[in-house]
């Protein structure tokens, strides 16, 4: 048994159970079939990177991609209100509530062809900078890179690994200059993202030379309009 069977055994184990989970305990489920000396190394060994879950997920990458694919770009917390706080189980904002939750933050680069959708890869969210807020007095967490930069990380990532999409699809949380200049001029991509109702765009290039900006919120368009807008 290599470890991405171990890694599955264990995996379904973690989500069937409903009280304390253990390697003894699923060694003695598996009528020691595998010793929990074996799960407890399998544990310790090192951290699994975003370059080993392609080596993963690759293969069935390939039975599937096809040139008009679209990368889904998204973050998501994970709860967790009881336990201790670290550099990865840590407070972090969330955007659909309105309020701070502390969990694992991680953001997922999702690959989706009609009827099937895979992960293609991730990032945790680790803050291991400690500082003092000049407001509260109180001590905070921060990651030494954005979200937005690692929005741009797993895209690139992503045609890195010769995954072939045409469209890059993110929430509002993603939605800026920088990203969408991105995608458009560095990687060639075309993208939807809603926008902002106070950001200001221009209607034409034009309009845009001449510094003439209106609020999104503003437009008066017909319903189904598609246009093209100036950042």
């Amino acid at each position: 048994m290599d470890d991405k069977e171990l890694l599955d055994i264990y995996t379904d184990y973690l989500i069937s159970s409903f009280g304390l989970t253990t390697g003894t305990g699923l060694s003695r489920l598996l009528d020691g079939a595998i010793s929990h000396d074996r799960i407890q190394r399998f544990l310790a060994s090192p951290l699994k990177s975003g370059a080993d879950f392609w080596q993963v997920v690759k293969p069935y990458i390939r039975q599937i991609q096809r040139d008009d694919g679209v990368l889904i770009v998204d973050d998501s917390i994970s709860e967790k209100p009881h336990t201790d706080e670290n550099d990865i189980i840590c407070w972090h904002y969330d955007h659909t509530s309105g309020q701070t939750i502390k969990g694992i933050n991680f953001i997922t680069a999702l690959y989706h062809v009609p009827e099937i959708s895979l992960p293609v890869g991730y990032h945790l969210v680790t803050k291991t900078e400690v500082y003092t807020d000049q407001k509260t007095g109180q001590q905070k967490r921060r990651a030494t890179v954005t979200k937005n930069e690692v929005y741009r990380q797993l895209l690139q990532q992503a045609v890195h690994n010769q995954i072939p999409f045409r469209y890059v699809l993110n929430d509002i949380w993603y939605a800026s200059a920088d990203n969408m200049m991105f995608v458009k001029h560095a990687l060639k991509r075309e993208f939807i993202m809603p926008l902002k109702t106070n950001r200001k765009v221009a209607l034409s290039l034009e309009a845009k030379k001449q510094g003439q900006y209106g609020r999104v919120d503003a437009l008066v368009l017909e319903p189904d309009t598609v246009m093209t807008i100036y950042l």
